[in-house]
This record gives structure tokens, C-alpha cells and sequence, in this order.
């Protein structure tokens, strides 16, 4: 198949009412419940889903009603942010200078630009960067004249990945952290072995550092949300590690002041404020390596286009960086290089692996006149191609954005964990208090040391990042392990989906077919010649687009029949057509088509059904008002179709057959693929109407088609799944898209379907079972029994337990392989 045709011709640009943009701060679930509450404050706003895992939102709102750059101050508002980068344009001498409200007209449909502006003879656009290209911001631009094709664009200077940069800043406090905290730790733990003069003002010295170093961010994220009036994990930490900290230091410099209250010198617990923050900072670094190695599918896929492209210019092979590719431009390839663009090929022929787009692992022939697909594998010959697509509108990068939106979006059973997150923090710090109080009134001698280290465990054990992350880094993971396998699925409320359908209905001609139909055999009424039906058959179809025209034409053309060009031409959807040919009517179509012309059809009665009984579709031709004759069209089914709709019934789907062909034909078609249920003679404005019928029934379905017939079905069934090879129209109104045509990744789909939702109910498990047990241990449930208080220090390892082991187990489902039936 041709993995660019069902993709490349979509919309290109995402409507300029939804946005994806990428979210800074965040480090809880906490935080992003809170920002999905401020963005559905505003008017207009339809939909939020904000992403912990991917530290992305995705919101949607009605056209028109609401500014990009008025959600992004929403956000910043909330105390978190949404980063800038700015393109800097010199206006063309002697062009007319754009005023502010030109550039605003301009952009304002353009997705992702804030604003743009001019000073002077500069144009300045301050856009979001993953969402809108610098490249683009220039082309319009040059479109209208503001700027020169070939002018410098300087935008502000790109650090590298952002995520890389992080994650080296994140070790470089823990690095502090863990140098100054061991010794802390061994002086500590040494229970008096190595107390000297002095010892509490050198744990002072080497705790500081810790907490206002390397802690630091935790407090100013705590601040900056107060001011929000918010909280999440920083106030949860900083408060606890501020309270151990903050009490220690008050017990080393002013001790008088607890002695009398003690009759001793008072403890103090700088070992637990320091190897809080250096466990909390370790958790994270494993939380940050394990989530990013959920968007390695992504990655991979990013990669896989080429950075250098080997273009054919007047005559001469020139090295371009691909961004610099146009339209229209020739691209030679060798052997063992990758295919840098989509385009069509016009000279040579090779092979070429297509895996890494469709999953599909036998290399494709390549011949003039193929279309090829950016990012896929030259194997054997070389071959030059003419450029097509380039930049966002190529294959890869559409799979790229589809596969990132679709990891925006929310399964509908993390909804229970939001819930649970709207309200966490207040109820830990409601709890922690609650503890404090407790100990200080019913607790043993020294009644403050306990309550604070009760205190403090609470506040650290009972983050909810584990709650946060248990449902989002799955779905990414799967999303992105289904890509790599040719298979798009739009997001986790899909995937969710798809684990309760019972039911699928599966369209014939070319999802259980190979949808390359030809003419099998002729058989003439009485008085008619096969080849005279056929050539007049064949010249009434030649305005017609559908597959079986062109069988027909194609066995007129084998034959060396000489056409005539129709004078007249009508189509029936899902009938047939009439035309004019030569002077002399000619209606072609099915029974039910030449009946309403009143056409009998009895004389070929018999020979009709045994040709049908074979699994033939039958074409009836009336010539001059007479009924001509049957032309006998079959479809040959998937290789893999049989082997598919096995594995859909061992997983439990009532499986049936969807057409609008003839029963027997139908039947036939079906019992060679092992269907069972056939639903025959449907019109292609009634597949919606059966699909509702099934629900009625109270089933779950799923339909599986590749026509604009199919569209509506599609888009009616609780699961729409289209097969890549189908239309665009047909992939719109899926949920799924299956990138090559092999019903094998239908059960695929179902198989990673399941196996994502166990893993996203583990980690639910696991998120909501740590905190249910490790909260009252934290609170001194298991002290009147067994004498035993949990340390703060094992509070935040256990925390920092919790999110690793989340994120572990989502990465698990890269292990997930698609099953052999191809």
C-alpha cells in the first residue's frame, strides 16, 4: 500500500480551536487538575485534558471564542508556564509596513503564535515552539509581502532539548545533595560514636546547602502556587522538610528554649530534612529517565527522517539540509539510505521497507510512478523521486502530531484519580496537622518529637505523583508501541474503548477483500454477444471512478475491445449507473437497480446463483431497453483475513460481515474467511442504520471500513477503525487507523487494548494502595502496637518508590509485540 495517501491529504494545520501546548512547573497530579479547572473557567474553552507525564494540554474550544495567548495567561496565572520564542523578520525596502492590526488579522488562525508586532522595520512574532514552526511564521510572511523570500530569519537562540537540560539540572542538585547528605547521614546514624564539640553547627553547615540549594525550586514552587492560591507536591515537601529543617536549626542556635520545656538538650533531625530532599531529588531523576523513555516510539519515528537530502540539479547531485527542500524539487536515493520526503517516483526502482511507517515487514516494490514516504528505508536499487510533501504535511510528521495528540488525551478511568487529585493536598495537609495535634496531646514523652516526626512523614509520604502518572504514562507508551506497528489510535478514551466492544463489523470490499476487484466471467442473455456486452458495459463506465468500473474496463482493454465515450452519464449510489453509449441506453447495476427499470433478469436465474454461490458479485447490463447479460466481478480476500477474524473470535467478538452485495455472494466471501453473521444487501446510507440496530441490541461495536460509505458507520460505532489504504474521509471519523491493509492489526489493537488497560489498573492499584497504607503508618497507626514510627527518611523513599515503580511498570508495555498474521 501507499502509507502516504491516507494520511498526507488531511488537514495539515490542526483548527485553530484546539491546542497542544507544552506546560512547565508541573509535579503532581495536583497541578494538573488545578490547571484543567482555571482553563474550563473560560469562556469558550470545551475541553481540557492536561498531561502530567508528557507536561503537555490539550484543550479545545469553540471557533473563534477564545485567544491562544489568553489561555497561555491563564496558565502562567496559575503558577505555572507555557514557553516563548520569538521570530525576528526585517521588512522589504519599498514595501508598505503592516500595521499591528494587519499582523493580528494575519495570525490570527495561525496555531501557536502569541502576537506579533512591528517596530520599525522589524516584524517580531512571539510564538509557542513545538506548536508552530519558525518556517511557517516566514512563509506567511513572505506571502503577504512583509518579508523577502530570501531574508535572514533570526529567531532566539534554541537551547537543546529541553528535556535533556532539565534532567542535567535536576542531577546536578542531587549531585550536591547526596555529597553534603552522607556524611549528615553517617554522623547521624552513629547515635553518638562521632559526636565532637561543635557537631550540630557542622550538620548545620552541610544541611543548608541541601535545603536551599538543591531544595530550593521546592520552596519557590510552593510560594509561587501560594500566591494562587494553590498547593501541590512543593508544598507538601516543603513543608515537611522546612519543619524538620526549620526546628533543627532553631534547636541548634537557640537550645534554652526547648530545655526548659524537655528538662534536655532537644534533638535535632537534620539527617531527615537532608535525606529527604536528596531522596525526593533521586525518585525524580528515575522518574524523569523512566519518562522519557514512554516517548522513545515518538523519538523514533522523529528520527527516522533524514537531516541531509541528495536533490538532482540541472543535471548535478547536490547536498540540501531537508528543511531546504522544496515542492516540486528531485531527490536521488541509494541503497541502504532513507527516503527523506514523500514524493513520487520517476526514474529507477528499488525495494523499499515501509516497517517503520506500517508495521509491515516485507519490502515493497518501487517502480516510476509509486509513491514513496519520508522516513522509510531504501533497500536494493536507487531511484529518483519528485518531492510532494514537505515539513508538517509529510506522512511521518502527521503520524508524529497524531501519536502526541492522542497521548494528550484522557482514558476515561483516570477520571477517578482526578477526582481524587482535586482534593488531595488539602486533605494530607488537613491530615498532617490532625496527626501534630494528636501526638502533642495524647503522645508519649518527648511529645514533640514525635508529633513533628509524625508530621513530617505524613506530609512526605502522601504525595500523589504516582496517582498522577499511573494512567498517562501507559497510554503514552501504547499509543507509541501501536505507531511503530501501523497502528494510530487517537488516544486513551479509544484505547479504553475498545476493551468493552463485543461486537465488530467488518465491511467487505476492501477490508476483508484486497479491494482490487476483476472480471471473472460473461454470460450473455440470449441473442447477445459476450464481447459486444462488455465493450458497451465497459464504455457506459468509463466517467465512473468505482473499483468495479474499473474491472470492467480494465478486461475491455485485455481484450482489445475499441471503446466509445458515453454521451450521457448518471450514477445511482450503491445501484449502478445509466448512460447513453452510441445512441442506445444502457443501465448497469444490480437486480434490485434493473428491476426498478423494468429489466427481468430470470432468464439467467440458474447460472446467476451458481456464479454467486462462488463468491462472485453479479453486474446486470440492459442495452436498448433488453436485459443484456450478468458480468461476473470477484474479489479476492485478504491473505490475512481469514487468520484475523480466528483471532477476533478467540478474543471473544461476535464477528459479521457488513456489504451491500448479494446474499449468496456475501455468504459465499464469508465462509471463506470463517464469518458466521452476514448482514447482505445493505445500502451504503443504511451501514449507520445497522450499526444502530446492534446498539439498540445493547452491543458494543466496533466498524471496520476503508470508503466514504463507510464514513457514517464509522463514526456512529462506539469504535471506528478504518484500514489505511481507505479515504481520508474514512480515517477522519475513525478512532483507529490501521497504516497498512492487513485485519491482523485489528487484533492487534484489541490485544494492546486489554493489555494497556490491566497495566493502567495495576498502577491505580499501586498509586491508591500506597497511600491508603503508607498515610496511617506515616501517622503512627502501628506505634500503639508495635512501638514502631515511621522515619521520615523512609516517607520519602517510599515516595520516591512509588512514582518509579508507576512509570516501571508502564514501560513494561514496551515489550508488547504485534501478533504474525499478516
Amino acid at each position: 500500500m501507499n502509507p502516504s495517501s491516507e494520511i498526507a491529504s488531511t488537514d495539515t494545520q490542526h483548527e485553530a480551536s484546539e491546542w497542544t501546548l507544552p506546560v512547565e512547573g508541573m509535579e503532581c497530579a495536583s497541578c494538573a487538575v488545578r490547571i484543567e479547572k482555571q482553563l474550563r473557567k473560560r469562556s469558550g474553552v470545551q475541553d481540557v485534558a492536561v498531561n502530567l507525564a508528557s507536561n503537555r494540554a490539550r484543550i479545545s474550544a469553540a471557533p473563534g471564542s477564545v485567544r491562544l495567548s489568553d489561555l497561555v495567561e491563564t496558565i502562567e496565572r496559575t503558577g505555572f508556564t507555557v514557553p516563548h520564542a520569538v521570530v525576528e523578520s526585517p521588512l522589504p525596502p519599498g514595501r508598505p509596513a503592516p500595521t499591528d492590526d494587519d499582523l493580528e488579522a494575519a495570525f490570527e488562525r495561525t496555531n501557536g503564535v502569541l502576537s506579533a508586532t512591528r517596530a520599525d522595520d522589524l516584524i517580531r512574532v512571539t510564538y509557542v515552539p513545538g506548536v508552530v514552526e519558525p518556517a511557517a511564521i516566514q512563509a506567511l510572511l513572505v506571502g503577504r509581502g512583509w518579508a523577502a523570500v530570501d531574508a535572514q530569519v533570526e529567531t532566539a537562540p534554541e537551547d537543546e532539548d529541553p528535556h535533556a537540560t532539565a534532567f542535567r539540572a535536576l542531577f546536578r542538585r542531587f549531585l550536591l545533595a547526596a555529597l553534603c547528605t552522607a556524611p549528615v547521614f553517617v554522623i547521624s546514624m552513629a547515635h553518638g560514636a562521632l559526636d565532637f564539640p561543635g557537631v550540630r553547627y557542622v550538620l548545620l553547615a552541610l544541611t543548608t546547602p541541601v535545603v536551599v540549594v538543591a531544595g530550593g525550586p521546592f520552596f519557590r514552587g510552593a510560594i509561587r502556587l501560594l500566591r494562587h492560591g494553590g498547593a501541590d507536591m512543593n508544598t507538601l515537601v516543603s513543608l515537611g522538610v522546612g519543619s524538620a529543617y526549620g526546628y533543627s536549626v532553631v534547636a541548634t542556635l537557640f537550645p534554652a528554649l526547648f530545655e526548659r520545656a524537655l528538662g534536655r538538650t532537644p534533638d535535632v533531625y537534620f539527617e531527615a530534612a537532608a535525606v529527604i530532599v536528596t531522596l525526593i531529588l533521586m525518585g525524580r531523576l528515575l522518574e524523569a529517565r523512566a519518562k522519557q523513555r514512554t516517548s522513545d516510539a515518538i523519538e523514533k519515528l522523529v528520527d527516522l527522517q533524514p537531516a541531509i537530502a541528495r536533490a538532482v540539479v540541472d543535471g548535478r547531485e547536490v547536498e540540501l539540509p531537508v528543511a531546504q527542500v522544496a515542492v516540486g524539487q528531485r531527490l536521488l536515493v541509494r541503497p541502504g539510505e532513507r527516503i527523506a520526503l514523500d514524493g513520487v517516483v520517476v526514474d529507477g526502482h528499488s525495494a523499499v521497507d515501509e516497517s517503520m511507517i506500517t508495521g509491515e515487514p516485507l519490502p515493497v516494490e518501487k517502480e516510476p510512478g509509486d509513491a514513496v514516504t519520508g522516513g522509510t528505508l531504501n533497500r536494493t536499487g536507487a531511484f529518483t523521486y519528485e518531492v510532494r510533501r514537505i515539513g508538517s504535511e509529510t506522512t511521518l510528521q502527521q503520524i508524529v502530531r497524531f501519536v502526541r495528540d492522542a497521548q494528550g488525551r484522557k482514558a476515561p478511568i483516570q477520571r477517578l484519580a482526578d477526582v481524587v487529585a482535586g482534593v488531595f493536598v488539602p486533605i494530607v495537609l488537613g491530615l498532617a496537622v490532625l496527626t501534630f495535634g494528636v501526638w502533642m496531646y495524647f503522645g508519649p514523652e518527648p511529645a514533640l518529637a514525635y508529633a513533628l516526626v509524625s508530621f513530617v512523614s505524613v506530609l512526605i509520604i502522601a504525595c500523589p505523583c504516582a496517582l498522577g502518572l499511573a494512567t498517562p504514562t501507559a497510554i503514552m507508551v501504547a499509543t507509541g508501541k501501536a505507531a511503530e506497528h501501523g497502528v494510530l489510535v487517537k488516544g486513551g478514551d479509544a484505547l479504553e474503548e475498545l476493551h468493552r466492544i463485543d461486537t465488530i463489523v467488518l465491511d467487505k470490499t476492501g477490508t476483508l477483500t484486497e479491494g482490487k476487484p476483476r472480471l471473472t466471467d460473461i454470460r450473455p442473455a440470449a441473442g447477445w454477444a459476450a464481447d459486444k456486452v462488455l465493450r458497451i458495459a465497459a464504455s457506459a463506465e468509463r466517467r465512473s471512478e468505482h473499483p468495479v468500473a474499473g474491472a470492467i474496463l480494465s478486461a475491455a482493454q485485455q481484450r482489445g475491445l475499441a471503446l466509445s465515450a458515453p454521451s450521457a452519464f448518471e450514477s445511482a449510489t450503491g445501484l449502478g449507473i445509466e448512460a447513453v453509449v452510441e445512441n442506445r441506453p444502457v443501465v448497469i447495476g444490480n437486480d434490485a437497480f434493473l428491476a426498478q427499470r423494468r429489466l427481468s433478469t430470470e432468464a439467467l436465474g440458474a447460472e446467476a446463483a451458481a456464479l454467486q454461490e462462488a463468491g462472485n458479485t453479479l453486474i446486470g447490463v440492459g442495452i436498448d431497453g433488453q436485459f443484456a447479460g450478468y458480468l461476473a466481478i470477484a474479489d479476492a480476500p485478504r491473505a490475512s483475513s481469514r487468520e484475523a477474524v480466528a483471532a477476533m473470535r478467540r478474543i471473544g467478538l461476535d464477528v459479521i460481515m457488513l456489504t451491500g452485495d448479494h446474499e449468496r455472494a456475501a455468504r459465499a466471501v464469508a465462509s471463506q474467511v470463517g464469518i458466521e453473521h452476514v448482514i447482505a444487501g445493505v445500502l451504503p446510507d443504511q451501514k449507520a442504520t445497522e450499526i444502530e440496530r446492534l446498539q439498540a441490541a445493547g452491543r458494543k461495536v466496533a466498524m471496520v471500513g476503508d470508503g466514504i460509505n463507510d464514513a457514517p458507520a464509522l463514526a456512529l460505532a462506539d469504535i471506528g477503525i478504518a484500514i489505511g489504504a481507505g479515504t481520508d474521509i474514512a480515517i477522519e471519523a475513525a478512532d483507529v487507523t490501521l497504516m497498512r491493509d492487513d485485519l491482523g492489526a485489528v487484533a492487534d489493537a484489541f490485544a494492546l487494548s486489554a493489555r494497556t488497560l490491566r497495566t493502567i489498573k495495576q498502577n491505580l492499584f499501586f498509586a491508591f494502595i500506597y497511600n491508603i497504607v503508607g498515610i496511617p503508618i506515616a501517622a503512627g497507626a502501628l506505634y500503639p502496637l508495635l512501638g514502631w514510627l515511621l522515619s521520615p527518611m523512609i516517607a520519602s523513599g517510599a515516595m520516591a518508590l512509588s512514582s518509579v515503580s508507576v512509570v516501571t511498570n508502564s514501560l513494561r508495555l514496551r515489550r508488547w509485540r504485534a501478533s504474525s498474521i499478516s
